[in-house]
């Protein structure tokens, strides 16, 4: 399951420079699938859509830090625990129910993020 941020984000930005997929964004702040990965080229998301990694997309918060969930990995392959949830001084990143992955998919998508 992907880390979502929630309206109790204080906007500290203590979490974005922990993701190790660079998955965080600042409110505001276009994203792509390339940000921080190795990602090139075609990129199938979660939904089963395709796009160009480095295409720029719309934020999907405009007021708060946000996490792109074809981005989040739960940190799997990396760390024991979301380090997002781990250092927020408010306990605002919370799994997401909306995406819900077992370990391998989460596994499946940092080797797709990371080569």
């Amino acid at each position: 399951m992907a880390i979502k941020i929630t309206e109790e984000c204080i906007n500290c930005g203590a979490c974005e420079p922990e993701c190790p997929n660079n998955a965080i964004y600042e409110g505001g702040v276009e994203w792509a699938i390339s940000d921080g990965t190795s990602a090139k080229g075609s990129f199938v998301l979660m939904d089963g859509s395709e796009m160009d990694a480095d295409q720029k997309n719309a934020p999907l918060s405009t007021d708060t830090y946000y996490i792109v969930p074809n981005k989040c990995t739960e940190c799997q392959g990396f760390h024991e625990e979301p380090q997002c949830a781990a250092v927020c001084p408010v306990d605002c990143c919370v799994s997401d129910e909306a995406y819900e992955e077992a370990v391998e998919a989460l596994a499946a998508k940092k080797a797709k993020l990371h080569g």
